[in-house]
């Protein structure tokens, strides 16, 4: 596991003091109503990091009365689009001025590289306030071409009031990603973030203050899912919900909506994405992907290239130098520079991917590389690959959420597609080719929201991100991100003396 693997895994860091731990609601931090506290741990160590507010349904109603408040009657919705994306740039601003800060916690809560978090994690949540903040005034509705004695428009206007559910994987980065356009289309809303991952959150609500968001535009309740989530996804005044997570509770948030108010409902959901490597890839560049795309935030995202399918002309050599690089993966202290993976956010995971990985040894996968937890405390555990996987294996058909790859060898594009397409999920797939042929056929046949080519995790702002199948409902990010927080209304007037009306 590299130089750090020495069973200890301290920090010389000095964590800072811990300063908001309350709800957020109305524009001020507050107590649960129940008086309620919940620990949450740094998955380093296991030691507890402060206690947090412990929302419950009767904080979710508070939250979202001052919600619906600040959208029947407070001025956000009411803003022109300029003027709210001046108090978003405000807030991208001070974002930039806490980087450090909102990094290590971040770091602290999910277990998440620091590095990673200072240079990417925290600015990108800037760039996103920015990137919608631009287009807060550019919301516009359509003149239509009747085809009656009619003259008719479409407007574009917030949703209203909206709950986001976020995961705990990337606090920060799914955070913004529903809350800045919500915010650029006008509408007011309810965050919960995930019970491992609070810190945040709580901090960017300070932040959103000091941006001159009015009270009530944006509310945060932490709290668990079954008691605050539930009660968000069931809550009659809530009019929309944004839910990201796993395809089982996402399925409980659908239901949860369809028997309240029937509010729409987008689910960024799970993924078991196929990493598609031909025989005429770069073998050290294929390997790189494959690496990357799998144990990037140790194995915790949802496009994760957790099957990686390779032509049966350089698997061995894939395989080889795979198990090669993993077993010199640096895995250790995420606020050491060097480290490469952190520890798994928490307990549950931790033993939840050892159990997949127990699966993967029972079924008879051939383990090439890591496979065990690797330190005496905290939730650490080796990058593992497999190899000859097969199609119906636990590990092949499962989103694991951690660092665990499977190989699995093919022969022909036709084949390549009809695995890679073979699982209740959609979310995302890579293709490494030299072949533009090669590449736009699989590109077009595989049924998955976003496909990567010759590169992986290739996001961006512009680029609307979702799932098919079983990964999900709607789009976020890019304009079609932006107007799942809006609803199309239809004026029409009729034409002077129109004989029709």
């Amino acid at each position: 596991m590299g130089d750090v693997s020495n069973g200890t895994f301290e920090s010389s860091f000095k964590i800072p003091e811990i300063k908001f731990t309350q709800l957020f609601i109305n524009g001020e931090f507050v107590d649960a109503i129940s008086g309620k506290t919940f620990e949450t741990i740094d998955p380093r160590n296991g030691v507890v990091i402060t206690r947090v507010a412990e929302g419950d349904a009767e904080d979710v109603d508070s939250a979202v009365k001052a919600a619906r408040h600040a959208f029947d009657h407070g001025p956000w919705p009411r803003m022109s689009g300029y003027e709210r994306g001046r108090a978003m740039m405000k807030l991208a601003d001070l974002i930039e001025e806490h980087v450090e800060e909102l990094a290590t916690l971040d770091t602290m809560d999910a277990g998440k590289l620091f590095v990673i978090g200072k240079a990417h994690d925290i600015p990108d949540a800037a760039h996103c306030l920015r990137y919608f903040a631009g287009a807060a005034d550019k919301i516009h509705g359509k003149t239509l071409k009747m085809s009656r004695a009619m003259q008719a428009y479409t407007l574009r206007e917030p949703i209203g009031v909206v709950a986001h559910i976020i995961p705990w994987n990337f606090p920060t980065t799914m955070f913004f990603m529903k809350v800045a356009p919500a915010l650029a289309a006008g509408c007011t809303m309810v965050v919960k973030p995930a019970e491992q991952t609070p810190l945040s959150a709580l901090y960017y609500a300070h932040l959103s203050k000091l941006a001159g968001i009015p009270d009530g535009v944006l509310n945060v309740v932490t709290g668990f899912g079954p008691t605050a989530g539930a009660a968000m996804a069931s809550h009659m005044d809530i009019d929309k919900i944004s839910f990201t997570g796993s395809t089982e509770v996402g399925s409980l948030v659908m239901q949860a909506s369809a028997k309240s108010n029937l509010k729409p409902v987008s689910l960024e959901l799970g993924g078991k994405s196929p990493l598609i490597i031909f025989d005429d890839a770069d073998v050290d560049e294929a390997v790189t992907l494959a690496l990357k795309g799998c144990l990037y935030n140790k194995g915790e995202i949802c496009v994760a290239s957790s099957r990686v399918l390779v032509q049966e002309g350089i698997y061995d050599e894939i395989a080889m130098k795979l198990a090669e690089k993993a077993k010199s993966w640096v895995v250790g202290d995420p606020f050491e520079p060097n480290v490469q993976q952190g520890p798994q956010v928490d307990k549950q995971q931790f033993e939840k991917v050892l159990s997949f990985i127990r699966a993967g040894k029972e079924e008879g996968a051939e383990l090439l590389a890591g496979g065990e937890p690797c330190c005496e405390k905290g939730y650490y555990i080796a990058p593992t690959i497999f190899s000859d996987v097969k199609d119906d294996m636990t590990i092949a058909t499962n989103e694991i959420f951690g660092p665990v790859m499977s190989l699995m060898k093919f022969k022909t594009v036709e084949e390549a597609i009809e695995r890679a397409n073979a699982t209740r999920y959609g979310l995302a797939a890579g293709i490494v080719t030299k072949n533009i042929d090669i590449a736009n056929t699989v590109s077009r046949s595989i049924r998955a929201g976003t496909i990567w080519i010759n590169c992986y995790f290739g996001f961006d702002y512009d680029a609307p991100f979702g799932g098919y199948k079983m990964s999900g409902i709607g789009r976020e990010l890019g304009l079609d991100g932006l107007y799942m927080y809006t609803q199309v209304k239809s004026v029409v007037v009729p034409l002077h003396n129109s004989p029709w009306l």
